[in-house]
Order: structure tokens, then sequence, then C-alpha cells
């Protein structure tokens, strides 16, 4: 007996001591940031580049000074615990993507001209912190001539703020620091506050000590040391403290996780660091985590607004187009502030309506009364209105095929998944802040675009290929799908509940359906004078800038009477007074025609092993011939001068057509002058950019949900390319036909003596 009683305790012991080993990540190696095997590109490749830009600009007409660079300022390595998760080979990801994958993706397969790392605040630890300053700086130590390097890198990270209501909802925005020395950067990100109930919540103390051993031990696929990784991953973030509140930057130690529940407080912490900095809003409609009903007008206050941070907004990404204005809601929100589910329009379907369609049939066919599958159905409707962003759960069973288009802007050109209209930038620039009436505010943005790819590929898009890697594609329902039972069908929806309920994280969102809406990414693209970091940064607080879906267009759009006398010309994302009709200039050329592979110097830099596993086999590899511009449209947008009035109406997308000549050698572009004839008349204020639209193509998940329409143009069945993991095809690149776009940061005009401009 005292020999088995002896045995129990070392078997006890073993298992309490197994337990923690596990739990704490000891079997585990923490992932660095990698080390940069690159040197600069050859000279001759920016060299041609340059040559090629201004020859080509001078055909169309435009002979200026600056140079016309790409770059990426939305890119995450598998330092974000997204990323990370995304990379286990229980969802067939491809392991660990160090930031100074990053690096040599920017410079070799994209070959871009700038870029940052953007990793999120909530998952970075001192050591993660280190290590991307570390990279860094070496990506830039490895550029060449400071004056004229090959390509400028940029440290920063991603606020990620999640609410669980459209009034507390502020969204995500990437802080871009100019600088890098030591003692010229904060000495730890911010992040936002996770709130319960959204997306990131529990990521500040990282997973729980038995979901690690369980993870480590019960995981499957692949090499198991992946998983003992992921435990140490995990134990990392839960070893951080959590910073005191209410103390300044300067007082904090460097080892806290610092966290900012408002934009307000983000920026006031940002002033105390005092170092130029760049706060860019992203992913504005992405309905993936933003609560329905949400608009941008609680952040257009003196409070919560910066513009001398908020220089620009981004447009586009692999997570979809954020532009267009729709008057349509996913909820009906009453004069108390109560939520319940709109009917369908012309349009538009609300899930919380096709929720209540799910069940009605259900029950139906269950042999239930009219009367009851009715009231089945408004309940339904209901609960998920209640659900917020978790809605799907209310009903038991439903998959993506389900849902049909519901929640989509179906006359959207790639929109974000579960779109929110009131998010958007052309709603953006529709609002004024009446707080103050002798000075409305309004939001005075750039347009840029980036990729949010989340594999250490910066400037994601030079080709459609390679949806698993240079998309999002990626399903993070494996993460669960092994641990929980199947969910059956029943014809009554469950309420629930994401604050009190103990699911967390992607459990709470949709992560099957929006396969079907990530994209390769999008392009900023600057007009500098110069290539080196100075340049390029007053180019974006000056928004010279624009954004592209991905595509090299070179676009150009002024106002070339401005000035006293009318004799100057302002270029995009000015901000002018002026009272007599503006007269505008666009010219824009398509982008090049792209060889197969990988130019030799890409391949003799990289090599055989490396181009094949981070640039996929495939690079950046212009020919001489370009694609074809199609048209350009002018939108114009007159911002609100009385708080009632309908932003609807004041969108005029589009307001002008410039239809380019389809008999023009694609090399000879686009072009175009014309006047606004009612500015003067209108007396008041007035915002104008540019979309360009370029030939059709073949693009990653260009058809989304695949529906198959009605007579009425009703989605009846969908054709989900992402499918179930376990059920696709990985290698299906999922193509069709896209237009890609280019969008011009947009030109503000003001009448003098009136609505003055709060922001410059």
């Amino acid at each position: 007996m005292r020999k088995f009683l002896i045995g129990l305790v070392v078997l006890a012991a073993l298992g309490v001591g197994g337990f923690y080993v596990l739990a704490g990540g000891y079997l585990g190696d923490l992932p660095g940031g990698g080390i940069v095997k690159t040197g600069p590109r050859p000279a001759s490749v920016n060299l041609e580049h340059d040559t090629a830009q201004s020859v080509a600009a001078a055909r169309i007409g435009e002979r200026r000074a600056e140079q016309i660079l790409f770059g990426d300022l939305h890119v995450h390595s598998t330092f974000s615990p997204d990323a990370f998760a995304g990379s286990l080979p229980l969802v067939q990801g491809e392991g660990a993507h160090p930031v100074s994958d990053a690096c040599d993706f920017a410079r070799y397969c994209s070959a871009l001209d700038f870029w940052s790392i953007t990793d999120h605040g909530i998952g970075m630890t001192p050591r993660k912190w280190s290590e991307t300053k570390r990279v860094v700086r070496e990506c830039n130590a490895r550029a060449g001539d400071a004056a004229n390097p090959d390509m400028v890198t940029y440290l920063g990270w991603e606020w990620t703020q999640i609410g669980t209501t459209r009034d507390n909802h502020y969204g995500h925005k990437n802080v871009i620091l100019r600088d890098t020395d030591e003692d010229k950067v904060p000495s730890r990100p911010i992040a936002a506050k996770a709130l319960p109930g959204s997306l990131p919540y529990g990521a500040e103390h990282g997973i729980a000590e038995w979901q690690r051993v369980f993870l480590s031990l019960a995981a499957p696929g692949g090499d198991r040391s992946a998983y003992f990784t992921a435990a140490a991953f995990a134990a990392e973030l839960a070893e951080r403290p959590i910073c005191e509140e209410g103390k300044s930057v300067h007082e904090l130690p460097d080892n806290c996780l610092e966290t900012a529940p408002d934009p307000a407080t983000l920026y006031k912490k940002l002033d105390e660091w005092g170092f130029p900095t760049l706060v860019i809003p992203h992913g504005t409609t992405w309905g993936f985590y933003t609560p329905a009903g949400v608009t941008l007008d609680k952040q257009l206050t003196a409070k919560q607004d910066h513009p001398g941070y908020q220089r620009m907004a981004e447009i586009f990404s692999g997570h979809g187009n954020s532009e267009v204005y729709r008057d349509w809601r996913a909820v009906e929100i009453d004069a108390n502030g109560s939520e319940t589910c709109p009917e369908p329009t012309e349009g538009y379907l609300p899930s919380c309506w096709r929720a209540g369609e799910i069940i009605k049939q259900r029950c139906l066919a269950a042999n239930g009364g009219d009367e009851e599958c009715d009231t089945r159905a408004a309940q339904a409707r209901q609960f998920y209105v209640d659900a917020g962003v978790s809605g799907f759960r209310v009903v038991p069973g439903a998959n993506a095929v389900d849902w049909l288009d519901s929640g989509q802007c179906t006359d959207c050109w790639l929109p974000s998944f579960n779109y929110r209209p009131g998010n958007s930038l052309q709603y953006a620039l529709a609002i004024t802040n009446f707080d103050d009436p002798e000075n409305p505010r309004r939001f005075h943005w750039g347009f840029m675009a980036s990729s949010d790819n989340h594999q250490s590929r910066a400037g994601t898009g030079y080709k459609e290929m390679g949806r698993r890697g240079m998309t999002e594609s990626v399903s993070l329902s494996g993460l669960r799908t092994p641990f929980l039972p199947p969910v059956e069908e029943e014809p009554k929806a469950r309420a629930f509940d994401p604050v009190n309920d103990t699911l967390q994280n992607f459990d709470l969102t949709e992560t099957e359906r929006q396969g079907s809406f990530f994209l390769t990414g999008g392009l900023i693209a600057v007009h500098a004078p110069g290539r080196d970091r100075d340049a390029i940064w007053n180019a974006m607080q000056d928004r010279a800038v624009y954004g592209t879906s991905g595509e090299r267009i070179l676009l150009w759009f002024d106002l070339i009477n401005a000035g006293a006398n009318g004799d100057k010309a302002r270029g995009m994302g000015a901000a002018v007074t002026q009272d007599r009709n503006p007269v505008f200039r666009v010219s824009a050329l398509g982008s090049f025609e792209q060889k197969p592979g990988c130019p030799d110097y890409a391949t003799d830099a990289l090599g055989a092993e490396e181009i094949a596993r981070v640039c996929l086999g495939e690079c950046y590899n212009p020919s001489d011939t370009r694609k074809r511009i199609e048209r350009i449209e002018i939108i114009r947008v007159r911002p609100q001068i009385s708080p009632d009035e309908d932003v609807a109406g004041l969108i005029e997308d589009p307001w002008k057509v410039v239809t380019c000549d389809p008999d023009m050698p694609a090399d000879q572009g686009c072009s175009a002058e014309f006047e606004d004839l009612d500015y003067g008349a209108m007396n008041r204020p007035a915002t104008y950019y540019a979309r360009v639209v370029q030939e059709a193509q073949p693009t990653v998940n260009g058809g989304m949900l695949n529906c198959t329409r009605d007579d009425q143009g009703n989605c009846i069945t969908v054709h989900q390319c992402s499918g179930n993991y376990k059920e696709r095809d990985v290698d299906d690149d999922c193509l069709a036909p896209a237009a890609e776009k280019a969008w011009s940061s947009p030109i503000y005009l003001e009448p003098t003596g009136k609505h003055v401009l709060a922001a410059q």
C-alpha cells in the first residue's frame, strides 16, 4: 500500500509538473524577428522604374519633379496573434513568417518603394517589440544610400479597438512612426483596451492554461513542435503585466502592456511621446467585428478626432473596399436607441431578416403552423439583432450557404464583408460636426490603400494568385472545429449573449462566410520629390497620396486654377479656399502587364528556395505593355451645412465620367480637364476625388459569393469558393473578372467667409 501511495504521489507530481511544463510553453521555442537575407536591389532596377514612369508621364502631359512611389503601410508578421493562429498546421498554415520575411518580400517579391510593419499592439511583448525594431533597422541598413534608398521601412503597430455596441466601437487604426532610432520611438506600442464580448477580448492574457495544454496534446495535424511553440506564444502574452492607467507614458515600465480605450486616449499618449506619427483608420466598413448601425459621427468631435495624426484613411485592403455609402442599415434604430430588424430593400437583405426566414422554413418543414412559424421568425430576427456581430449563432446549425448574400452590399465593387455604410469614406466626407457652429468640423482625409496581409507579404496584389498565401483566406474556424461538437439544426432560434457567453475570439464571429471576401490587397502611392524617408513622409503628411486595389496605376488629379488669380495648381489632398468655379485636370495610366515568374535579380538575391517559400514562386515582373484605362469617374460630395441634411443626397457618385478612347493605345493613358459650373452658385463646400477604372482581369475572389439570382435579382443560391476548410481545394484561386481601381485623395474646396475649415 505504501508503494502504491508513493506511486500515486509520483504520478500526481508528474501530472502537475507536466501540466505546468506544457501550460508554460517550456517545450516550445519562441519565434524571433528573423534575419534579413538580402541587400538592396540593383540600382538599375529603380532607375529603370523611374525612367519608365517619367517617359509615361511626359507622354500624357504630366511633367513635374515629383515621382510616384508605391508602398504598403499595413503588414502583419506572425508576431500578431491572429496571424500566428493562421500559421498552425491545424488550419493548413504555412508556418511562421517573421518580420524579416516582410522585408525580403517587399524588397524582392513585390519590389516596393516603402512599407511599414503593423503587428497588433494587443499581441506585442517587450521581446517582440525589441525584435521588431531590430529587424526594421536592419532592413533600412540594407537599403543602400540613405538619400536614395532602394526601399524605406517604417516602424508601426495596429491599435485594434473593437466595441460591443455602436456607441463604444471606434475601430482599427495603424500607428506609423517617422523615425526608428531608439530615442525617437515609444518604449512600447499602445494597444486598444479589449471589452468583454469583443473579438480580441482575453488577448491581454493569452489563452487559458488548460487550453494551452489541450492545444499541445490534442490539436490534430502537423509537427507537434508547432503546438508547443503555440503554448509558449500564449504563455509569453500571459506573463505581461498590464500598465497602470492614468500615468504618463514616461512613468510606465517598459515591460507592461499599455492600452487606450478610445482614440482620444491614444492621441493623448502619442502627444506625450511627441514623436512624428501618423494614425490611419482602416477596415472601417468591415462588419466582421463592427457592430451594426455604427457611424463615424462620434469620431468627428474635438475630443476623438486629431487631424494632425489622422491625415489619411484606408479605402481598400485585402479585407475589401470601404469607399461607398448606401442609405440602408443592418438594424433600425428608434428615437430611444432601441434596435430592431429592418425589412429587405432593393439590393440589400439584412442578415437578421434572413435569420427569420431560415427559422421559418425549418418550422414549416417540421409541420409548424403559419402563425407559430411567423412568431418564431420574428423572434429569430430580434435575437439576431441583440447578438450583434455574433447574430449568426442564434440559428443553430446554419452554414455559410444558408445565409445567401444577406448583410452584403450587392451593388458595391469588391466590398468588405457585412458592409457598414455609416463607416464608409464617402460618409466621412459628407458629415459635419456642428458642436461649434462658427467652426464646423469635418474629416479631411487623404485616401490610401494597403494589404493587411498577415503572412509578412507586404505589397500583395502585383499578381492575382496565391489565394491561400496572398489573402487571409485561412479557415480560423479550424481552431475550434476539432474541439467542439457539431451544432444540430433546430426549428427555433436561440438567444445568444456574446458578453456573458463563454465563447471567445473567433467563435464569436463568422469566419467561413467571410472567406469569399478576402482579396490580394491594395497599395498606397505617394507623389514625392525623392525616395528618401523624409520625402515620402512629407508627401503623406501633405495627403499627396492615392490608393489602388493592388495595381500600379499612375494617377494625377489637380485643381489647376487655385490662388488669388487662378494661376496656381494644387494637387490631390489639398484644402483650398476659393469662390471661383474650380477647373480640374485628371490623368491616368494603366499598370504594366506582368510576366510570369521572377526577374533574375530577385532570384539571384533570394535563391530558388526562398522565392518559393516567401514569394510563392511569383514576383513583381513588369513587361513593357500597359493595361487599358476604361474610364475615370469623378465623385463630388457636398458636406453638410446643417445637421438635418440627408447624407445620401450629398454624395454624387459619379458626378462626372471621363470615358477613355478605346482606340487610343494603352500607353497613351487617359486624361481630361473639366470645370464645376455650379460651385460658385452653390456657395457651400464641395469635395472632389477621382476613381480610375482599369480593364477587367481575373481576380482572386472576384466573384465573392458567386450568387445565382432570380429574375428579380434576388440571390437564390451561393457557390462560395472558400467553403469549409476541410473540403475546399486549397489550390483554387477562385478567379473571376474584376476591374481594378485607383482612388485619388480628395481635393477640399471651401468658399471664402463661410464654413471655415476646422483642419487644413
